[in-house]
Parts: C-alpha cells; sequence; structure tokens
C-alpha cells in the first residue's frame, strides 16, 4: 500500500532542554542517527510515498538534512510554521491527500504496521484513530485511602496502573481536518475533544509492540542506551 504522513517538527522540545538549543528535537542523535532519519525510513518501509515536514524552532537544520526525501525515496516537502499553531492547527495550513493519511510527531519510535493502522481506521469508519500503547505508571508516593472520619481504611505503597496512552500517530479522514480553524492554534486533544463534541466517531488502534516517545528525558536515555539494536529492532 502507499500513503502520505505529516510530520510534526516544529516544537522547541523544551523538556529537552538544553539539547535543543543546538539542535532542533527531531535531529537530536539517537546513537549516530537522528531521530528524524529513524522516522522517515519506517515510513518510508511502510509504503509512505509523500511526506509534509511541520518545521518550526531551528527548521532550517532540518530542511537542510533532510533535502528532498531522495535518501528515503520519497517525496519531502515542508511547511514553516510562522507562529505556533499546535499539534493539529498545521493540518488547515498545509495542501493535504484526499485519502485518508498518517500525523505523526516527529521524536516518536514504535513497531507500529502503518498498513494496519490505517485498515484500522478504514474498518472502525470513524475519522480520527489514534494508535494507542498501554503504559504502566508508579507513583512515587505512599497512596492513602481514607474514609469520612479520616479513618485509614487502605494504604497502597507506590501502587502501579495502566493506561491507553496517545502515541503521538494518528489516521485522519480529510473531513477531520475541516474543525480546525485557519491560522489559529489547536493542538490535537482540542480536534479530539471537537469531534466528539460534533458527535463523529473518533476510534483507536491498540499496539502492543516497541514504543518510545523521545520528548521525555526516560525515554530519550533509553533509546540511546538501546540504540545498538533500535534499527533491528524496527527493521530499518
Amino acid at each position: 500500500m502507499s500513503f502520505q504522513a505529516v510530520v510534526l517538527a516544529g516544537g522547541k522540545g523544551s523538556r529537552l532542554l538544553p539539547l535543543t538549543h543546538v539542535l532542533p528535537k527531531p535531529l537530536l542523535p539517537i546513537g549516530e542517527r537522528p531521530i528524524l532519519d529513524v522516522v522517515l525510513s519506517l515510513l518510508a518501509r511502510n509504503g509512505c510515498t509523500k511526506a509534509t515536514l511541520a518545521v518550526g524552532h531551528l527548521g532550517h537544520l532540518i530542511e537542510i538534512y533532510c533535502g528532498d526525501g531522495e535518501r528515503w525515496s520519497m517525496e519531502i516537502e515542508y511547511f514553516h510554521e510562522d507562529q505556533p499553531l499546535g499539534t493539529a492547527g498545521v493540518l488547515a495550513r498545509i495542501e493535504l491527500p484526499a485519502e485518508p493519511f498518517v500525523v505523526m510527531n516527529g521524536d516518536v519510535l514504535s513497531d507500529l504496521s502503518f498498513a494496519d493502522l490505517l485498515a484500522s481506521h478504514a474498518a472502525q469508519g470513524g475519522e480520527l484513530t489514534i494508535a494507542s500503547f498501554r503504559r504502566r505508571v508508579r507513583d512515587e508516593l505512599g497512596i492513602l485511602e481514607t474514609g469520612p472520619d479520616h479513618r485509614l481504611l487502605a494504604y497502597h505503597e507506590k501502587p502501579e496502573h495502566e493506561y491507553q496512552v496517545s502515541m503521538g500517530i494518528y489516521a485522519l479522514e480529510p473531513s477531520a481536518v475541516e474543525l480546525i480553524p485557519a491560522g489559529r492554534p489547536m493542538d490535537f486533544p482540542d480536534l479530539v475533544q471537537a469531534l466528539l463534541d460534533a458527535g463523529r466517531q473518533v476510534s483507536t488502534h491498540p499496539h502492543e509492540g516497541y514504543w518510545l516517545d523521545l520528548g521525555r528525558h526516560d525515554d530519550f536515555r533509553l533509546a540511546n542506551e538501546e540504540a545498538a539494536t533500535i534499527s533491528e529492532r524496527l527493521g530499518v
């Protein structure tokens, strides 16, 4: 199959300061490869023929590195944010395909099958499908359950919780973009809520494989610890 994608690569990478003073977050290295090289390689391997990179902070460095996309055997275009538009707001300013397309953050690594994501999106019939991942989180404090008289009912020492979280990878119908106000900032959670408020279907596509959000220091550190095996693990 073939598809088109929008890669969100315009953030300032505040959570990874001071590293992002010098390089935009998508060009930070995982071992010897920039994050964005791995992301584009994953898209190309899955059949992406054209990617639009939404760039902002130090975006000229991304354009110099990626060029026209020849090294990934895909076409690359750029949308330069002249003001922050949020993770969804840029979509109202980009020329989008007429068929379902993929949007993803430029700092996530996963062995997710984009073909499976798009097939799931088509089968469920929604306008937006969110790739989701089950994440386990441990509380750092003891949690107290108390009654109305302040009597302790139970004590849980650093309990663990599991959540389905957004992977920062989405499949969209072009019609979903109608709810994004042109020229005004909007993030993906706001777009999701706007679709739900309008009674339009939003679905999820659970993924049980590999996923790292490299905007987090812990995951960025882990990716570099695993750098020698990431290419093999992801098939790129």
